[in-house]
């Protein structure tokens, strides 16, 4: 049974998914946009903000938090020294997602951009 369960699974394992939302967010904190599939921005979108959460304590377990949650020194480095610093004065809401009028060629798969809010 199904009952309150929120998340997507995109048809993959755990795991799977980890890795699929690591790699977006990687993506995302390095270019600051990212074009993707409208299920898959509104699926890591969460997985992000808590990043940028992590990242506007800046203490040390924050860090060690961030660096569990997205292994990747660069792109952690990044979110605590230029990311985060720009939403301090913000309660949430760190990304936008903007719908694309086209859709992907080979499935018709609905696109959108996932990107920070200025």
């Amino acid at each position: 049974m199904r009952h309150r369960v929120k998340k997507k699974h995109f048809d993959r394992t755990k795991e799977q998914r980890l890795a699929l939302y690591r790699s977006l967010a990687k993506a995302l904190i390095l270019e600051e946009r990212i074009e993707t599939s409208l299920q898959r921005a509104k699926a890591v979108r969460p997985f992000v903000e808590k990043l940028i959460t992590l990242g506007k304590k800046g203490d040390l377990a924050a860090r060690r938090r961030a660096l569990e949650l997205l292994p990747d020194r660069k792109a952690v480095k990044k979110l605590f020294e230029n990311i985060a610093p720009r939403f301090e004065n913000r309660n949430g809401g760190y990304t936008r997602i903007i719908k694309l009028p086209l859709r992907r060629i080979g499935d018709s798969c609905e696109l959108a951009i996932l990107e920070f809010v200025e």
